[in-house]
This record gives structure tokens, sequence and C-alpha cells, in this order.
């Protein structure tokens, strides 16, 4: 029979293993289980086969692929745009982007609120904000430069990093202590870090810094559940490395691909400090790790997108088609691999069903988390689809099958393309559909696109044009 103090410890010990489970208090001072933390890290113009978890060999990538080898490697993770502005706001917001008029790549244009991601737009801190959450922007914002755009005023608690669409690395380059000496769309690369709403010297090599501020936010926010956004402007250009990184690639040639490398070896070198901070802190089980690029490789800076048609800007498979995992020790097996097509969207599918919020706006992403377990059936999306409104291109894809529509804007012709992109990555082998089966594809993109907005802003391709519209463009006092 169990003595007094054999059951004084069990209950203890009980008691210890409950107390585990819980760490917030509810209204009623129950105590309830910890939502899970957030943490999205989105590279930038990285290639598809730049990573070790898709084949590099050339580029050593550790701690990137701790993600996927902990967690899920997606091999068919998708973006919904194939250049940085548009696939941000697709991702932050969960929606389709040109639901809402955001399907061209902003413009720095500080006095102008249309610029950017519309005001109309719930992001995820937004939405996770709600429930109690802390949320970081950090690096890469490029979703509007106005005032009432940038991160404060979406959802965001604290921001460390850059309005623009680019950024140079080296600090002594960060040379413009405030945007009011910008005089062109990208002298802006050269304005010093924000934090919050303040100019500071950056003294470190950018990516460095961001991976610093990245770990000093988990630091001092794991007794809470948060939602961090950490967007690297690596390895977009302009291509700049410091010597450290450089060292590690001695063995290549001095030039663009070198650089590159190096840019990425970096952007691993911080994936791992911010890992790190998640197990020092013990709460590395219940946060989900999210890593992506923005959209694919562009070929002009070396990039290696693998065996995928194309690069960044492209409709083809190498502009969509990102290196994409995920890790939560908590929900989510080492070692999976996820076969089906899953996009960036779902982020916020993620994010709002474990945090039990309510997005204001209908979301086009999903919760594909029990699709990965097995605990649901079936495929997260019956279709995808992608429209470049400008170059007059789009593609759906359903199952393996994918459509494109190209117009050439010189000519005016149609040009339909159908790929069997399960079994021909490379998009090199058009299928012959039938007649009904062409009609089902085209109807489905049809459908989705009576739903969209024309955008509502002139984009990066329209710079001049827009200065002669706006002549005081760059007449700000703004910070």
């Amino acid at each position: 029979m169990m003595n007094r103090l054999t059951k004084l410890t069990l209950k203890a010990a009980l008691l210890f293993l409950v107390t585990l489970q819980f760490s917030q208090a509810d209204d009623g001072g129950i105590k309830k289980a910890k939502k899970p933390n957030v943490l999205v890290i989105l590279a930038d113009d990285l290639g598809y086969n730049d990573v070790g978890f898709n084949g590099s060999t050339e580029i050593p990538t550790p701690n990137i692929d701790r993600i996927a080898n902990e967690g899920v490697h997606f091999t068919n993770g998708y973006v919904s745009y194939a250049v940085c502005g548009p696939s941000r706001a697709g991702l932050i917001t969960g929606r389709y982007q040109d639901r809402f008029g955001c399907g061209r790549n902003p413009l720095w244009a500080p006095n102008d609120v249309n610029q950017g991601l519309a005001l109309s737009e719930e992001t995820i801190a937004d939405v996770l904000g709600r429930e109690g959450y802390k949320s970081m922007a950090l690096g890469k914002w490029h979703l509007g430069a106005h005032e009432d755009l940038r991160p404060l005023n979406r959802g965001f608690d604290e921001f460390y990093g850059f309005l623009t669409g680019g950024h140079n690395y080296f600090p002594e380059e960060l040379t413009l202590s405030d945007i009011s000496k910008v005089t062109s769309q990208f002298h802006a690369y050269k304005t010093m870090m924000l934090h919050n709403n303040v100019r500071v010297k950056e003294t470190e090599y950018v990516t460095d810094g961001l991976s610093r501020e990245a770990a000093k936010f988990i630091d001092n926010n794991a007794d809470k559940p948060f939602f961090m956004y950490l967007a690297y402007n690596a390895p977009h250009s302009p291509l700049q490395a410091t010597q450290k990184y450089l060292d590690r690639f001695s063995h290549l040639e001095k030039g663009k691909r070198k650089t590159y490398c190096a840019m990425v070896s970096a952007l691993d070198d911080g994936v791992g400090r911010v890992l790190e901070m998640l197990e020092k802190k013990g709460i590395a089980d219940n946060t989900i790790v999210i890593f992506l690029s923005d959209n694919g490789g562009p070929l002009k800076y070396k990039t290696d997108n693998g065996a995928l048609r194309a690069g960044k800007g492209s409709i083809y498979e190498g502009g969509i088609r990102v290196p994409f995992a995920m890790r939560w020790p908590n929900k989510i097996k080492a070692g999976t691999v996820y076969d089906e097509p899953v996009i960036s969207l779902d982020i916020m599918g993620i994010a709002v069903a474990y945090a039990n919020a309510s997005p204001k706006n209908q979301i086009d992403g999903v919760n594909i988390v029990p699709y990965i377990t097995g605990d649901k059936k079936g495929v997260p999306h019956d279709e995808l689809r992608w429209r470049m409104f400008d170059k007059k291109h789009y593609a759906v894809r359903k199952g393996n099958i994918k459509y494109i529509n190209k117009i050439n804007k010189k000519n005016g012709k149609v040009l339909q393309e159908y790929y069997d992109v399960k079994n021909d990555i490379s998009e090199a082998k058009p299928l012959k559909l039938s007649a009904s089966e062409k009609e089902d594809l085209q109807a489905n993109y049809d459908s989705w696109v009576d739903q969209l907005l024309n955008p509502k802003y002139l984009g990066l391709g329209q710079d001049k044009k827009y200065t002669e519209l706006h002549p005081n463009r760059y007449n700000t006092v703004v910070y």
C-alpha cells in the first residue's frame, strides 16, 4: 500500500505536469494552454535550388535545412505573385492581392496613401493582436512608405528595418538620415534603419543586424504569444557581402555567384541565431516557424532555380514555386515531406486557426496543418491561380495540371500552354488536352478573375510616368 509521502510525491508530480501545459489565465482565473508563437522567415529572391533541403550542394544551409528536416518540406510550395510587393501583400493578408488592387510593385511614394497595402486589409499582426499577440516586423517592408501604411499602423507593435523594395547592406552606405533627402526611386536604398519611428545608426552588416534584433525580440517576449515577420532583404540586390561570408566560398571565382552565395550563407547564420534563441528560451516546441522566399530567384543574379523553368517575374514555376518549409514540434513530425500544392496565403490560415482568431475579411489561405498530419483527408486547395495584370499573363494549377495563358502585348496573339507539373517540373513537354478540359480550366480562371480589382496604383514599371503625374513626389519632411 502506498504510503502518504509517495502519494504526495505523485500528486505534486501530476500537478507539475498539468502546470507545464498552461500559461495564460482567462477571465475566470482558470489557466489555459499558451497559444503557439508564429515566426515567418521570408528570404528575398532566393533561388529554388539554393538551399540544402531542395538539393543545393554549393551553398551549405544547415540552419534553414533544420526547419525542413525537423518539420515539413513542401515540394510544391508557391507564392501568390512572381515579384516582391504583391507577393508580400498576399502573404501578410492571406488573400489574393488582386482582391484589393495590389497587383503591382509599390513605388517609393511617401506622400501617397494608395501606394501600398490597401487600408481595407488586415495583416496577420492585426488579427493576432486582437488575441493578445505581441508582434514585430523586421527588414524589408515594401508595402507602402506613407505614414498610414507603415508597420506600426498595420498591427505591429515594433519595427526594425526599412520601407523600400531593397536596401544597401553595408552600414557605411546608409547615409540618409531621413526620407526628405531621398531624390529618386532607388536612392531610398541608402536610408538609415528605422526602429519604430526613429532613425537609428546600424553598425553591422544589415543581414546580421536584422538577426540580432530578431533574437532580441524573442528574448524579451518569450513569456507571451508573439508573431514575428522576419523579412530579410537577402539575397536581393545589390549583391553585397562582407569578407567573413565571402571567405566561405574562396573556391569560387569572384563575381555575382560568389557574392550571392555569401549572402545566402549570412541569411542561414541569421536563421540559426533565431532558432537558437527559441531553444534557449524553451519555446521552440510551441513555435510555428515558416521559411520561404517571396518569389523565385532572378536568373540575371546567378541564382539557381534547379529544374524549374524561368525565374523571378515569370508565371512559369521558376517565378512562383519557392523553397518552403515549416517546423512545429508540438504538431508536426520531423522529416515530413508534403507533396500537395500549398501557397503563402496559407500562413494566415494556420496563424488564425491556432490563435482562435477571426479575420474581418474572408481569406483564401487554408490551415494546412491537419492535411500535413493526416488528420484531414483530401487536398488543401482544389486550384491555385495567378494573374500578372500588366504582362497579361495568368495561370491556373488544378491538381497536377497547370494552364498558362500569355498574351503578346505587341501583336495581341494568345499563347495557351498546358503542363503536368508533377511529372514535368520543368514545363518542357506541353500537354494536349480535350476541348472540355481546356474549357474547365478557363472557366475556373474566369470565375476567379471576376472577383478581382485592377491595380489601384502605378507600379515600379511606371516609375517615370508616376513622377510626371506627381512632380512633388519626393517633397516630404516625414521621417
